[in-house]
């Protein structure tokens, strides 16, 4: 998350947004997988997965590579059309199915074995807690819940937006509001990570990651 944006109309859809955010540019996104996704998901069996958030596809394409098949949502139809040519670039696009979802409203059908959201911040109002709940609850048995967000501004933001919040590991958890006896953590902590700023210098980003396994 960098500088907020000062031109939001408040009748601006989170579709509307967020399709001129990706419409800007050819390409928003690095095109690589996030490095807590490759990090944690490696060694898991492939089934299916469900990518919430998925942008421009990086993470939906990098599952569907290790053998995924993969369920990909987004607000934005720009981002999926684009992930859908990035994937079929690749040659993985009969391996991920995108769907146009406002999580705030609509969620996929379905269980999964792993579902993964990574960055699912907005400038806009976003029922984040509620989102995440319905992710858990489409863990199939024995899946598992990865979720990343940012712990704080990454290090090139100077005039940081003082009312801003990022949740703590413990907050995303007891937002989870998770059964007793149901789950295992198997991560929950903050971590940094080595990234580049908007000119290509290197810098740091701390984010935090919660991994949870249903039983």
């Amino acid at each position: 998350m960098a500088t907020k944006p000062h031109d939001i109309s408040p009748d601006t859809t989170p579709g509307e947004f967020w399709d001129n955010f990706y419409g800007a540019e050819d390409r928003v996104w690095s095109g690589r997988p996030n490095a807590a996704l490759v990090r944690e998901a490696a060694g898991l069996t492939p089934g299916h997965a469900l990518d919430l958030g998925c942008g421009e596809g990086a993470d939906a394409i990098w599952l569907a590579r290790q053998g995924w098949r993969v369920t990909a949502v987004d607000v934005s139809q720009v981002a999926l059309d684009r992930g859908a040519g990035h994937a079929a670039s690749e040659g993985v696009g009969d391996r991920v199915e995108w769907q146009p979802h406002d999580l705030s409203v609509s969620f996929p059908a379905g269980t999964f074995d792993l579902v993964s959201t990574h960055f699912l911040h907005s400038w806009l109002e976003l029922p984040r807690e509620r989102i995440l709940r319905s992710a858990a609850a489409a863990v199939a048995p024995g899946g598992v819940l990865l979720i990343t967000g940012h712990a704080g501004f990454p290090s090139w933001v100077t005039d940081p937006d003082p009312d801003v919040h990022f949740p703590t590991p413990e907050e995303v958890l007891t937002g989870l509001d998770l059964a007793d006896g149901e789950w295992d953590v198997l991560v929950s902590g903050v971590h940094e990570e080595k990234v580049t700023d908007p000119e290509g210098n290197p810098a740091t980003r701390t984010d935090n990651t919660v991994e949870v396994r249903r039983r």
